[in-house]
């Protein structure tokens, strides 16, 4: 048999409070004398009452969930761009409801469409590529939205991250000051990463160079895709002397294969990454990569939509695009 649910009253009875005393200790516990509040608190503890966030939510509006939409947390780089972004909702009083799409916008227009019956304070997107319909609805509903990790000069509400386009130009610059010509690409087949590349080629195409040979992966791109990929490449092209790949983690599995060929990385190979992940300082040679602080993205997008909250639904940000940059880092590998 179902018990019946303990309520506020109950709890206020058992502290010998009132209910709007409890009603204040579990949602603004600074303005609650201490003494009071573990009276309340250990009131809770042994009626074992669940608050009702629903019912307070719909008391004022605010359902106090904000949700962030990733393609995957299998990479380090979101995964960091998640706790970012939790710490700073957490010590606002929001909780982050998340959601996994993998690289495909279809996905993402069936989650978004069911995360918005949930009546959340504010949508996390990573990227600005989306169905038509998923962007029509976040423009018709009204909800504040950040469009995180990419740049767009036309974004649903805010956009902060950076080009990816520009990290491809850096990385091509770097390799070419570093006197490489021919080159191969490693990449994963998502749309960030294609992004890279193109940006890649078009940099070397304004010197006169072109990629001689490319080879795409199932995204995220795990390591032994990266290895098996730099297969496919140097058995087809013997003569590159660069691979590009779109992270880390293809990076360190193209390292492997050099390295299992008797090919000296950076002299007669060199490889370079993207994500400045935990491992590339420490391999050997160390990796020459992108570093992108995913922490900073995500904290800087929950602040968005804090700040956007606290001002009311028709405050304008004070930036509606912001670019966090990225840091080319050059290691043993270049």
């Amino acid at each position: 048999m179902a018990a019946t649910p303990v309520t506020l009253i109950d709890v206020a009875k058992a502290a010998g409070v009132s209910p709007i005393t409890v009603s204040r200790a579990l949602n603004e516990p600074q303005l609650v004398r201490p003494a009071t509040l573990a009276r309340v608190q250990e009131a809770v503890k042994r009626t074992g009452y669940v608050k009702n966030m629903l019912a307070g939510g719909l008391a004022s509006s605010r359902s106090k969930l904000v949700a962030l939409v990733l393609p995957t947390i299998s990479t380090q780089t979101f995964a960091d761009m998640v706790q970012g972004a939790t710490d700073r909702l957490t010590a606002a009083g929001y909780q982050l409801l998340l959601g996994i799409v993998g690289y495909e916008t279809w996905r993402e227009e069936i989650l978004v469409e069911t995360i918005l019956s949930r009546r959340p304070d504010g949508v996390i997107l990573t990227g600005a590529l989306h169905t038509d319909s998923t962007r029509q609805r976040l423009l018709q509903i009204g909800t504040p939205v950040v469009e995180a990790w990419d740049l767009t000069q036309h974004p649903i509400d805010m956009a902060i991250g950076f080009s990816h386009e520009e990290v491809g130009h850096a990385c091509a610059r770097h390799l070419l000051q570093q006197g490489y010509r021919h080159f191969g690409m490693l990449t994963a087949n998502d749309p960030r990463a294609g992004q890279r590349t193109q940006g890649f080629q078009v940099a070397l195409a304004k010197q006169g160079v072109n990629v001689i040979a490319s080879h795409v992966v199932q995204a995220p791109g795990a390591l032994p895709l990266g290895r098996k990929g730099a297969v496919q490449l140097l058995d087809t092209h013997p003569e590159l002397d660069a691979i590009f790949c779109s992270s880390d983690t293809l990076a360190h599995g193209a390292l492997i294969e050099a390295q299992s060929r008797g090919l000296r990385v950076p002299q007669d190979l060199a490889i370079m990454g993207f994500g400045d992940l935990n491992f590339a300082e420490y391999t050997n040679p160390p990796l020459s990569t992108v570093k992108v602080d995913g922490a900073r993205i995500g904290a800087l997008a929950a602040q968005a939509l804090l700040d956007r909250l606290a001002g009311g639904e028709n405050d304008a940000p004070a930036e509606r695009v912001l670019n966090t940059g990225f840091e080319l880092i050059q290691r043993g590998s270049t």
